[in-house]
Parts: C-alpha cells; sequence; structure tokens
C-alpha cells in the first residue's frame, strides 16, 4: 500500500506541476502544514507503542512467573493476590494501549482531514478560474483527478506512516538488545593453549571482582592460588564467600577488574572463547535437561557423539540403570525440563554429558546437594568416576564430600583464607574447622 500510493503521489504531483503550476504550489503549502504537526503526533505514537509493548511484557511476566510456580502459590493461598496483581498489570498495558490508539486515531484522522481540505481548496480555485474563464472545464476536471489521486494516496500514506511508528516504538526495545555488545569478547588475535592429556592446570593472581550492581562490594578480594594438573580442589566457605563468582570467571561469563586468570598457562582473557569453554565441563547444582530425548540431552555434550559413546557416558554416570526401565530407553522423550525423571536421575543425565564432552577441567558446583542419600551414593559414584583423568574443582557445602579432596580452599569474603588437606585444616582450628565442627558435631 505505501509503496503504491507512493507512485501514485509523485505522479500526480508531477501531472499538478506541469499542467498548473500555480495551483500545486498552493497545494505543496497545504502539504507542509500538514507534514510539521504529524511528525509530532507521530513521536507520541512512537512513544506510547514502546510504553504499551512495556506494559504487556510486564503482565506476560507475571502470568509466567505465576504459572511457573502454581504449587507455591497454592500452598500459600496467594490466589487472589496474583490474580489482583494480574488484573492490575493488564489493566495498565489496557490503559496505556488506548492512549496509543487515540494518538495513533487523531494522527490518521488528521492527516485524511487536512489532505480532504486540499482537495476542496483545489476545487474551489478551480471552480473560480473556469468562472473567470482562465481555465477550461476539461483542464478543471483533469486537475479535479490529479488532485484526488493526490490527496487520496496522501491519506493512505499517513495511515502507512502511523503503522510504521506503531512498529518502530514496539521494536524498540528488541532493537536495544540486538546492538548491545558483551563486554566479554574473544580477543582479535587468540592464543591457544596445548591441549593437556592429564588434566588442565590454573593459576589465579591477585584476582578482584565486583558486579556491577555492588560496585563497592568485592565479591572476589585478592584472590590468589594455584591448581596443579589432574588435582581435585575443593571450594568451601559460608554463602557469599565468592565459590561460584569464581566459576563465573573460569567460563569467562564475567571478566575480573584486577588480577589474571592462567589455564595450561595461557590467561584466559587471551583465549578464543570457544576453545575456553571447550576446555571445560560443568555440573550444576541444578542439573539442566532440556524437551528431548534421553540421547539428545546426553549428546548434547558432544553433537557429532555416535550412538555408542552416548551409550557408555551414560554408564559411566551409571545413568543406564534407569535409561533402561524408561519406555523408549534411549528415544524416551523426558518433557519440558525433564519433568518426567527424578532429582537424581536428572543430575546422572547432566553428568553423562560432561563425561562426553571429555573436558581436561570439570566444574562442580553443589551437585548433590538436593538429592536423597541413595540419589547422592549414585552420582558421587558417576563423579567420581567422572574425575579420574582431569582437574576437578568442587564447590561443597557438606564437608563430608570433599575430604578426600587434594586440596580445599577456604574462601571467606572473596578471600582465600585457607587452603590445606581436610586433616591440616582441622588441625589449623580456623574457619574451616569451625564449619567442620558445626556439621560433624
Amino acid at each position: 500500500m505505501g509503496l503504491r500510493n507512493m507512485v501514485m503521489g509523485i505522479g500526480a504531483m508531477g501531472m499538478l506541476v506541469w499542467t498548473n503550476p500555480w495551483l500545486m504550489l498552493q497545494v505543496i503549502g497545504v502539504l507542509a502544514v500538514v507534514i510539521f504537526p504529524s511528525v509530532y503526533l507521530g513521536r507520541r505514537v512512537r512513544r506510547l507503542s514502546r510504553a504499551s509493548q512495556d506494559r504487556v511484557a510486564d503482565s506476560s511476566a507475571i502470568a509466567s512467573e505465576v504459572l511457573n510456580a502454581i504449587p507455591v502459590v497454592q500452598s500459600y493461598t496467594a490466589e487472589a493476590r496474583e490474580a489482583d496483581r494480574f488484573t492490575t498489570s493488564t489493566a495498565q498495558a489496557l490503559g496505556t494501549a488506548l492512549r496509543r490508539i487515540r494518538a495513533r486515531s487523531v494522527l490518521v484522522g488528521f492527516i485524511i482531514m487536512t489532505s480532504s481540505a486540499a482537495l476542496l481548496w483545489g476545487l474551489y480555485l478551480g471552480t473560480l478560474s473556469v468562472r473567470a474563464g482562465t481555465t477550461t472545464a476539461g483542464e478543471l476536471g483533469q486537475t479535479v483527478v490529479y488532485v484526488i489521486l493526490l490527496a487520496s494516496a496522501f491519506a493512505v500514506l499517513g495511515e502507512v506512516y502511523g503503522d510504521i511508528l506503531r512498529a518502530a516504538g514496539a521494536t524498540e526495545r528488541l532493537m536495544e538488545l540486538l546492538h548491545s555488545q558483551s563486554d566479554v569478547q574473544s580477543p582479535q588475535h587468540p592464543q591457544r593453549a596445548p591441549w593437556p592429556e592429564k588434566g588442565s592446570s590454573l593459576v589465579l593472581r591477585n584476582v578482584n571482582f565486583n558486579y556491577p550492581s555492588r560496585p563497592s562490594q568485592l565479591a572476589l578480594n585478592g584472590l590468589t592460588g594455584e591448581v596443579h594438573a589432574g588435582q581435585t580442589v575443593a571450594i568451601v566457605g559460608p554463602s557469599g564467600a565468592g565459590k561460584t563468582t569464581l566459576f563465573s570467571l573460569l567460563m569467562r561469563f564475567h571478566a575480573p577488574q584486577h588480577g589474571d586468570v592462567l589455564l595450561d598457562g595461557v590467561a584466559v582473557d587471551q583465549m578464543d572463547l570457544n576453545d575456553l569453554r571447550q576446555r571445560i565441563g560443568v555440573v550444576p547444582q541444578e542439573a539442566v535437561v532440556f524437551s528431548g530425548t534421553v540421547m539428545e540431552n546426553i549428546r548434547y555434550g558432544k553433537p557429532e557423539a555416535t550412538d555408542q559413546e552416548v551409550q557408555a557416558a551414560a554408564e559411566a554416570a551409571f545413568a543406564q540403570e534407569f535409561i533402561a526401565d524408561l519406555p523408549q530407553g534411549y528415544e524416551t522423550y523426558l518433557g519440558d525440563r525433564g519433568v518426567r525423571l527424578s532429582g537424581g536421575q536428572r543430575q546422572r543425565i547432566a553428568i553423562a554429558r560432561a563425561i562426553l564432552k571429555n573436558p581436561p577441567l570439570l566444574l562442580l558446583d553443589e551437585a548433590t546437594s538436593a538429592l536423597d542419600a541413595h540419589s547422592e551414593r549414585m552420582v558421587q559414584a558417576a563423579l567420581e568416576k567422572a574425575m579420574q583423568g582431569r582437574t576437578t574443582l568442587v564447590i561443597a557445602h557438606r564437608l563430608a564430600t570433599v575430604q578426600k579432596a587434594d586440596c580445599i580452599w577456604v574462601l571467606d569474603k572473596g578471600k582465600l583464607v585457607e587452603q590445606g588437606t581436610h586433616e591440616e585444616l582441622i588441625t589449623k582450628a580456623g574457619l574451616y574447622a569451625s564449619l567442620a565442627a558445626l556439621q560433624f558435631a
């Protein structure tokens, strides 16, 4: 519609200039009067379109949040409160949408009315010219046709302009996201470290890091330490000590403000992100299972793996036991977020995925904290199998799970306050000994 009417409008304007230039000058003057208010009204439509999208997003976020937490909402008898919150948010979205609709109606109505006024003005002047004898009726007829084409084209273009402004306002947030750049990028000329055979080595030198939302609070404060290839290092400490933050820096989800992190002798900020993350396998506290089959979920760690490799990884993770009992075995569909599996089964799928990836560095983030005794034993056995032949960092709150570690790091407020074996740290009677006393009293 926009292209067609633009061509028609330009053609009608050209014919008016050729046949009746004096009338065309007056029509252009009227069109100029139309354009400037239209630009002002258009900006308001654009602002309201963005605001309308924001309010709809707020309402959708509330609905999504509540639908994913129905048992919690019902257990606290909060159905009425949540319904009122959703109703209020939806009413705000509707109010903003109505303001946008009114603004767009004013814009389109203004353009149509002024275009019609230009048409009537041209007819009036043409009629006066015919009465005065300076213009024939035929010339008036063709001028009327051109003016009608120009006015109708302009009216349609005004409506298209309103649609474009509404779409532009609605997509402003999307365009901001598309043009945003991460602070963490691969270097233009990355360095490549040799692939280790017996696990990666890790060196931390005076690492300082704070999150952007808390610039005055250091999550890691002068952290210095070294992990040798093939070692198993447990990281313990109170909540908020910086354990998970350390894992985020190793994966380069964030970059430290000061200090160096070296993996296999190369600073991680000088490595290609894909190369760095190929060297690291992660088993998180809450295992992520995708809505696919068992085979697809395990193969996520190595997309080109054969079926035999996937099955070998599952056996190493002690997942073969429950996979064989599933209706279609490895081809069983697991549902959204793996709802058809228990917590321990999901965790063993995540371990099998990490084993299949076969990285030289394994990060375990409280992998057994939410499991029952039987599932914990199975998962612990799978983890011990996965830790063989590679460097492993283990975050643990339950100290009974880390007593066999080669070295234990004790973090407190982002600092490495103690390190050593379980027996050495107990003898020091420091923070680790106090934590152990609370758990083993």
